[in-house]
């Protein structure tokens, strides 16, 4: 077996254990009275399990960055891939050490679903290991992007925290009083099944083997600054909903011979495979919108009310402090590594330290967010219901930048995505 080969089983193995943490968590926090046991020690009981299976995990994906390094001779974190899989052990490792100080149970419930999917995210992008382009070659790039992604870890923490506070105090038997708040945790929990959506969509069409390849005309600035039209190729892994502008097809393998076009992107769309990166979004809303709709007509209820008889009787309190304690250790280390490291080695790779690329002006924003946050917090006592708020909210901006920006938005970073 390769080096490259065991990096792999390393890494499935730390998705096998992540999701078996999170039953057990279910089991420690669902459970009921067993055999007359007290339901307390029946929790400690099954918590203490499945955090040695959360470090289980932690240590597998651990081996998978040290081989892959190895094998790669370099840190794992150049391309969408390596990033996923890097931000996902960052956030076990996060998980860790904020359970190690507080030791609630139900916060394994909300985060090891977030390492997973993580992960199930990250086999959808190429995985081979590819030499870096020579604005990637610089140390001040690994400690960017390694500090950069432990403070987005803790800020995935208190996501979690923020959404369990927020289900937990939700009046989902009023509909009047609870009525904002139902629907912005539903719309939460719908943007997480269209990753969801996104990865079984994706892993679908992988299997049956399709693949659309589409020639198109691009408009282009020379050296000179003169705009030309050359004819580009994209490939396509998921159904066209969304086609290139004036396309032509190349070859098209399996769904029945066809490219099953739906409709064409205009003219003016512009940008690095911006048609593709489109459909891309379109089929996550699509199928995250199904699995979503088929887990309400399941539950015959918001998935909201379903997760809030899992939580049971928390302290709120207890909930806001964790997801503001989360958040201040994540913030100091994000801005030394998104902020700061960030521009030296921008400095370095393209001779400016601030150029506002689209990742470098979406990470700002997620700062800025962040800086308000705490402002909030710390000066005018925003506590409870609008500090949870703020850390959802804050959360989605974060996946934005490290995810949507990279499908949506061509700029220098956009070599991430491939």
């Amino acid at each position: 077996m390769s080096l490259i080969d065991f990096s792999g089983n390393a890494l499935l193995a730390a998705f096998g254990f992540a999701v078996l943490s999170f039953i057990m968590f279910v089991i420690a926090i669902t459970g009921k009275r067993w055999r007359n046991r007290d339901p307390r020690e029946h929790q400690a009981k099954w918590s203490k399990i499945a955090v040695i299976v959360a470090g289980l995990g932690f240590v597998a994906h651990l081996t998978y960055l040290v081989t892959r390094w190895i094998a790669a001779g370099r840190i794992p974190i150049a391309n969408m891939f390596e990033f996923l899989t890097f931000l996902a052990l960052m956030i076990s490792g996060a998980f860790l050490v904020v359970f190690a100080l507080y030791r609630t149970s139900i916060l394994g419930l909300f985060t090891q679903p977030v390492i997973f999917l993580l992960l199930a995210f990250a086999a959808v992008f190429p995985s081979e290991i590819q030499p870096l382009i020579p604005s990637l070659r610089s140390h001040w790039l690994y400690m960017h992007v390694s500090l950069a992604a432990l403070g987005e870890a803790f800020f995935a923490v208190g996501f979690a925290v923020g959404l369990m506070y927020l289900i937990r105090v939700t009046d989902y038997a009023d509909r009047k009083r609870g009525g904002k708040s139902r629907f912005g945790i539903e719309f939460t929990l719908w943007a997480v099944f269209a990753v969801i959506g996104f990865v079984v969509a994706a892993m679908t069409f992988s299997g049956m083997g399709y693949s659309a390849q589409f020639s198109h005309p691009v408009k282009e600035q020379d050296a000179l600054g003169n705009w030309e039209t050359v004819i580009t190729e994209v490939e396509y892994q998921l159904p066209p909903i969304v086609a290139p502008n004036d396309y032509a097809v190349i070859h098209v393998d399996n769904f029945f011979g066809t490219p099953f076009v739906g409709v064409e992107a205009p003219d003016w769309f512009r940008g690095v495979a911006a048609a593709r990166k489109l459909n891309t979004l379109i089929w996550s809303m699509l199928a995250g919108t199904v699995l979503y709709a088929l887990f309400r007509l399941i539950a015959r209820k918001p998935i909201g009310a379903v997760l809030q008889r899992v939580i049971g009787e928390i302290d709120p309190d207890d909930l806001d402090e964790i997801g503001y304690r989360s958040i201040a250790i994540g913030y100091p280390i994000f801005a030394l590594g998104g902020l700061v490291f960030a521009s030296i080695w921008a400095h370095e790779a393209w001779g400016r330290f601030w150029g506002w690329d689209p990742k470098e002006t979406w990470a700002l924003i997620m700062f800025l967010f962040y800086t308000f946050y705490l402002h909030l917090r710390l000066s005018r006592g925003w506590q409870g219901l609008k500090s949870a708020w703020l850390a959802v909210i804050g959360f989605l901006v974060v996946m934005f930048t490290l995810v949507g920006v990279n499908l949506l938005i061509a700029g220098l970073h956009s070599y991430a995505g491939v």
